[in-house]
């Protein structure tokens, strides 16, 4: 049964005459009468009563006339619809991202809303060690990892760098250092999340090593309800500072960092390199390149103005100096590479 032939006989109904509908249609009589009877012999019954005048429909034409009709709605709406996808008049983009994560991908997701405000952004809270591989199958059009993705069909883009602070309220007693030990750590009462993770062991294995207790007497499911108990002065917290951006810059919580157990990691964009990639999910993807981009300029122009002070007042100098004779560069570079085998965003907070 084609489209077309319905359209015909839709057209016969309605002018209740072959030769009229013929004219409408811009087509001669014997095309429009074939056209109706190869939908005849399609349906196996006559559609119209050949002895009438006037095309008259049968009682099998009549019930053909609804479905007809409803079923040249839906072509039409089908083609609306597919328009609107190329459009970005609708649409959906699905991302994968642990609760860590999330923090990291709001930004991207205000950014392309505000150029395409009908898209659903649908954010899925998956465990890391899963997101690759549900990008690579296609369930997911994106994922947010902070190691780089083990599935060969897949890239990558790095949208961020983060490193794992104490998270303190502001009257706590070290609120006012730039940095804490491990041994001052220990002292805490340590706020942690139940929930395992390889970051997690690597923190507790740090502890063990230097024979410090971890002292963690709170554990909860959530990094809000983390984050709420530091607030409250309950304990403190080890999470990524990512996860508490928005608190440490509205003054509620104060990010210490810890040279011994400092963490560094590249949070990252992962795709499909190859086939298909939905209007919505394409238009995704280039917004978040085009964000890195006036990130990296930034970063660039902020570099030029801190090399032109530094040769001014001497600071740079003064900077790099301190870096190579207190040896916390390489320390921070040979942490970060010695952390390649974690696969979680979520550590003892």
């Amino acid at each position: 049964m084609e489209l077309s032939e319905l359209r015909v006989f839709l057209k016969v109904a309605s002018e209740r005459s072959f030769s009229r509908a013929a004219m409408k249609l811009h087509r001669t009589q014997p095309a429009v009468s074939q056209a109706v009877r190869r939908l005849e012999e399609t349906v196996g019954e006559r559609l119209f009563d050949r002895a009438t005048k006037d095309a008259t429909l049968t009682e099998a034409g009549r019930l053909l006339r609804d479905y007809a009709e409803r079923l040249l709605r839906l072509s039409e709406e089908a083609a609306i619809a597919v328009k609107d996808l190329r459009d970005l008049r609708r649409g959906r983009v699905l991302v994968g991202a642990n609760e860590a994560s999330v923090h990291v991908v709001l930004p991207l997701i205000q950014r392309f809303r505000a150029a395409h405000p009908l898209v659903h952004v649908d954010v899925r809270r998956i465990p890391s060690r899963h997101i690759g591989a549900e990008v690579a199958q296609g369930g997911l059009d994106f994922g947010v990892l902070t190691f780089p993705p083990a599935e060969p069909r897949l890239g990558s883009m790095i949208l961020r760098h983060d490193e794992l602070v104490m998270l303190v309220h502001p009257s706590h007693p070290l609120a006012g250092a730039r940095e804490v030990t491990l041994a001052e750590c220990g002292r805490q009462i340590v706020i942690a999340h139940n929930d395992p993770s390889h970051v997690r062991d690597r923190v507790l294995r740090l502890f063990e090593q230097h024979r410090i207790p971890a002292n963690i007497l709170v554990s909860l499911p959530s990094l809000e309800g983390i984050k709420r108990a530091v607030a409250m002065q309950m304990g403190v917290a080890l999470l990524p500072r990512r996860c508490a951006e928005s608190e440490i810059a509205r003054g509620e919580l104060m990010a210490l960092t810890m040279p011994e157990i400092r963490l560094r990691r590249q949070v990252r964009l992962i795709y499909r390199k190859g086939g298909e990639r939905s209007h919505a999910a394409a238009a995704f993807l280039a917004a978040v390149d085009e964000n890195r981009s006036d990130r990296s300029d930034r970063s660039d122009r902020s570099g030029r103005s801190d090399r032109s002070t530094g040769r001014s007042d001497g600071s740079d100098r003064s900077d790099r100096s301190t870096s190579r004779s207190d040896g916390s560069d390489r320390s921070d570079r040979s942490t970060s590479r010695s952390d390649g085998s974690d696969r979680s965003d979520r550590s003892t907070g």
